[in-house]
């Protein structure tokens, strides 16, 4: 017997073996599963005959009789069924399978007899999940929490779709139960997440089952009406048409919406997604136009009897497409309406003209109340048969008319040729602002960047060099540039050009700021062409921490300028050249003071014209007529000069300097004279000096003094600045 308080997966029992002698097994152990056959479920009977009720009841008898004798089994010989029983998993599958959901209407019951069995089946289920999802019944009845997390896993008595399933048939009224159930069943075996996120990703995948079967089913439709029109009689018997455009203008929005919204893993998929879309939606349009051909349109070529019927039956049905604004759109850009009206124009000349004109005017709305605009040559060839609907001129006779187009053939259903523009599948994105002339404004700023984003999320892999390329050929249309490249129907000038071409730079004016000439520009404090800037040289008021005395001692300018002084420190009289040796050599330069004195002194290169000495010529005089002034003072003049000669050609003969004093004295004597043969008072003496302290001072000591102190600096430091300018340009002193 089992041991008190002890896991039932470490429990032995000890049982008499099929040779009648005992032995020791665990408590689960396939040996002591009881031989039960679980019938598999099947659903209630739709039609409710009395036999097909009666084998419900009884198949369902057997499933109740059988789920309540495992529910009434011990703790472990309940388990050892529910682990090792594989009929009884199979049963309990097939309810979940086809148990009637809640809104299966057709498979309600059809008696009380079979709804009362039903539910007796549905408690039994539910109360055997119930049970197979606790792991502790009581204190003597319970699991190891691992252990029986890995039983439940690895015998696949729960996985995702049946917890779905469970929640769906069960969850009405017993959603508490569910919850702790399955609250259990993820707490004690945590994989189950796992297995949760891998079932998310296939659920993903509807969609494209979706798209694939519409993709085929479209295409084997068309393909077969192509090939044998003379199927699409029964197909209208069926009201195949309306179906199908109803599909066409509420489907297909929300397939298109899916497939932008999803987020795949793979791009690659979501573009062959939106391929196929667009390929079922082009097949669709194409369908309704060969059941409008072979039902109405062809008969009226060929001249049968009953025309008026036909024609008033396309009419109908062109009636009947404008309330699908999207479906009306795509197909009159394929196939446009205003040309089957003017074949009935021309065939069946009675057809009334208000008509034709309203359903012109419609298809005009719809082109404007989703955002499109048709081509210009289709405008063109609207306009014509709206005007033409509106004459009264027309050939009575319909037969001629009807006889010249039985000759032609209907406009073929083929694939789009190169560059033209297949709506399909097409979202509707933005539409390019347009003029009252139908110009097409260029898109530019937020614009521009919205149909480059709604464009590239779902051609990630194109670069928007070349989707601006694309968007400038079709007129900033994103939806005609979507539908164009999946594809493969660009333009020539387009395919030739490579789709990963980035966008490119946009040149940049130059900024005002880079014109300015400024006296500061380029210093370290130019922040209009400086990045960083130091900050802590810039402040404002008193610097902080800063005082005079600091500022003293900062010596940091002496050593900045000791490099620049740093020649002048060696002063060498004299530097011994060897023979061969270059002054180079020890920093020395050719440079002599003396010598540029005497260069500058002496009229060097004066002495080269034919051989002549310059210096000995007589030196260049006004001529006496020329001259202004008097006689006199022109031979004080003369004298003065001659007396100026003689003194420089006495200095020239002794080559030694004269004593200034006695050179001071020749010129105060000469300019004397000269003051005195021109009648000028001299003037008299400065006394600065005046008087001693403290005994007052004439008006001419004051005089004297105020001209001083006004005078002092005119001549004063003249030669010396002079001389320090000569030596500056001679670059003896660092400027």
């Amino acid at each position: 017997m089992a041991c008190a308080r002890v896991p039932l997966d470490e429990q032995q029992v000890t049982e008499p073996s099929p040779l009648g002698k005992e032995r020791t097994l665990p408590a689960l152990h396939p040996d002591r599963t009881e031989e039960r056959c679980f019938v598999p479920y099947k659903p209630p009977p739709e039609d409710g005959s009395p036999a097909d009720v009666e084998e419900f009841l009884e198949h369902a008898r057997f499933i109740t009789e059988d789920l309540e004798w495992l529910l009434a089994l011990p703790h472990d010989k309940f388990w050892c069924q529910v682990v090792f029983d594989e009929s009884l998993q199979r049963c309990l599958d097939s309810y979940l399978r086809h148990a009637p959901r809640g809104l299966d209407l057709s498979t309600l019951p059809s008696s009380p007899a079979v709804a009362d069995m039903q539910r007796s089946i549905h408690k039994a289920v539910f109360l055997t999940f119930l049970r197979m999802a606790t792991h502790k019944e009581s204190k003597e009845h319970f699991f190891t929490p691992a252990v029986f997390g890995e039983i439940i896993y690895e015998n696949f008595l729960f996985d995702i779709p049946k917890i779905l399933d469970l929640c769906v048939l069960f969850g009405k009224g017993n959603g508490q139960l569910l919850h702790k159930m399955i609250e259990n069943i993820f707490t004690q075996q945590p994989s189950y997440y796992n297995d949760l996120d891998e079932t998310v990703a296939t659920v993903l995948q509807e969609l494209l089952d979706i798209i694939l079967y519409l993709c085929d089913s479209t295409t084997t439709i068309n393909a077969f009406l192509d090939i044998f029109p003379a199927a699409c009689t029964s197909f209208q018997s069926h009201s195949f048409l309306s179906s199908l455009t109803s599909f066409y203008e509420t489907g297909v929005p929300d397939l298109e919406k899916a497939i932008r919204k999803r987020n795949f893993d793979d791009k690659s998929l979501q573009e062959d997604l939106w391929k196929r879309l667009s390929h079922s939606c082009r097949k669709m349009v194409e369908t309704v136009h060969l059941l409008l051909h072979h039902t109405c349109l062809q008969p009226i070529l060929e001249g049968r009897e009953n025309m008026q019927t036909f024609a008033e039956e396309l009419l109908q049905y062109f009636t009947s497409f404008l309330p699908e604004k999207r479906f009306l759109t795509d197909y009159d850009e394929q196939f446009p309406v205003a040309d089957d009206i003017s074949l009935l124009q021309q065939a069946v000349p009675v057809i009334d003209e208000t008509r034709t004109s309203y359903l012109l005017q419609g298809v005009e709305s719809a082109w404007d109340s989703v955002g499109r605009r048709k081509p210009q040559s289709q405008t063109r060839t609207s306009q014509a048969q709206a005007s033409a609907s509106l004459s009264a001129n027309r050939e009575p006779a319909a037969g001629a008319a009807a006889s010249s187009l039985a000759g032609s053939k209907p406009q073929e259903v083929r694939e789009p040729a190169e560059g033209e523009s297949t709506r399909g599948a097409e979202a509707m994105l933005d539409v390019p602002q347009r003029g009252n002339n139908g110009a097409v404004y260029p898109v530019i700023g937020a614009e521009l960047e919205s149909l480059l984003s709604c464009i590239r999320d779902l051609l990630p892999d194109l670069g928007e060099g070349f989707l601006l390329e694309c968007l400038k050929e079709y007129n900033y249309n994103s939806e005609l540039v979507i539908n164009n490249i999946l594809e493969d129907r660009l333009a020539p000038n387009l395919a030739k050009l490579d789709r990963a071409m980035p966008r490119p730079v946009k040149e940049e004016l130059p900024a005002v700021l880079n014109n300015r000439s400024n006296v500061f520009d380029g210093d370290e404090f130019d922040v209009f062409r400086r990045e960083q800037v130091d900050m802590s040289r810039v402040w404002k008021g008193r610097r902080k921490g800063e005082n005079v005395r600091e500022m003293l001692n900062d010596k940091r300018h002496i050593a900045e300028q000791k490099a620049r002084y740093h020649t002048y420190e060696t002063v060498v009289d004299e530097v011994i050249v060897e023979p061969g040796e270059s002054a180079t050599a020890y920093e020395l330069d050719d440079y002599d003071d003396e010598y540029d004195d005497t260069y500058d002194m002496n009229q060097v290169g004066a002495n080269d014209l034919d051989g002549d000495s310059l210096l000995t010529r007589r030196p260049f005089t006004v001529p006496q007529v020329l001259r202004k002034g008097n006689k006199e003072e022109d031979e004080e003049d003369d004298q003065d000069d001659q007396e100026e000669d003689a003194s420089k050609s006495a200095v020239n003969r002794d080559q030694f300097v004269q004593d200034p004093a006695v050179l001071r004295e020749r010129a105060e004597a000469r300019r004397a004279a000269m003051q005195q043969r021109k009648g000028f008072r001299p003037e008299r003496s400065s006394n600065v000096a005046g008087r001693p302290k403290g005994q007052g001072q004439t008006t001419e000591t004051l005089q004297d003094r105020r001209k001083k102190e006004t005078n002092k600096s005119r001549v004063a430091n003249h030669n010396r600045r002079s001389m320090a300018d000569r030596k500056r340009n001679k670059g003896m002193i660092p400027s």
